[in-house]
């Protein structure tokens, strides 16, 4: 398997269709390329044979990093990991050479078929025993590390016996992993089930938190919901503050799926993370 460092990047954005003009173009109102550092695509849209997607990643990969997200491993399922997707998955970082591959910690269905949907797993011994052996599976077969994301959640299971920040930390350490950090589903998790968020970051391993994902939520009057259809809330931005003191120089990635503003907007919020972060480091 190859080393992967998984570089700092600095601050990117969720590589969008709406936005697919204006970054193919390259031109700001400066006259320069788009004003970020890199992008992170959704592997699944590109895993296709042809067709404008892909001619849109050819010309964004000639001028920027990648990283690839998948929303499909589902490597906390039961089924039996899918062979046709890693083929396909490996198939695509081979030809885009992203900086690394991550996915989330969660199950997306049963029986093959898929849910569309990020749902828990139990945080049981049993359940870390089975996410550590397929993680460590799919790199053998992908042969390079990936990263793992904690996921938001709306519910628990009676089985849990692991908090959610010690599951997460001991998938890394023995599936030697890295960690995708998304600050806005813990503190989405921590307000829905009453944990204190702060304590979820201490937690973790400064060594195997890689990346940091930003987004925003939906208050529902007792409950947030994971949208990434809004601004950046003051908690969350104050979590990555915190984030970045902890980790460091991590690359940070803004999400944002929908009701997607015009690109400038976004690259803006890049910005912002790239002003908040000098300052938290001093």
């Amino acid at each position: 398997m190859r080393n992967y460092d998984f570089p700092s990047l600095g601050f990117g954005v969720g590589l969008r269709p709406p936005h697919y003009s204006r970054i193919v173009d390259g031109v700001d109102a400066a006259g320069g390329r788009a004003p970020v550092d890199w992008f992170e695509v959704i592997s699944e849209n590109f895993m296709v044979d042809g067709g404008r997607p892909l001619q849109v990643l050819e010309a964004v990969r000639r001028d920027f990093p990648i990283v690839m997200h998948g929303v499909s491993l589902s490597i906390g399922s039961v089924d039996p990991l899918d062979r046709h997707y890693l083929s396909r998955l490996k198939q695509l970082a081979s030809r885009f050479d992203p900086a690394w591959i991550s996915d989330h910690l969660c199950w997306t269905g049963i029986d093959r078929r898929n849910l569309h949907d990020l749902m828990p797993i139990p945080y049981t011994e049993e359940a870390l025993d089975h996410v550590v052996t397929r993680i460590r599976e799919v790199q053998e077969i992908l042969g390079r590390r990936i990263a793992i994301e904690n996921i938001s959640s709306y519910m628990t299971y009676r089985a849990s016996a692991i908090p959610e920040w010690e599951f997460l930390s001991a998938i890394a350490g023995q599936a030697d992993c890295g960690i995708l950090l998304d600050l806005n589903n813990i503190y989405v998790t921590a307000y829905n089930q009453g944990f204190d968020p702060v304590r979820y970051i201490d937690s973790l391993p400064v060594e195997r938190v890689r990346q940091f994902h930003l987004a925003g939520y939906s208050d529902h009057d007792g409950y947030l919901l994971d949208t990434h259809d809004h601004q950046i809330s003051a908690p969350v931005w104050n979590l990555y503050d915190h984030a970045v003191r902890r980790f460091g120089r991590i690359s940070t990635l803004i999400e944002w799926d929908d009701r997607i503003p015009e690109f400038e907007l976004l690259a803006a919020v890049a910005d912002k993370a790239r002003l908040r972060a000098e300052s938290a480091l001093g």
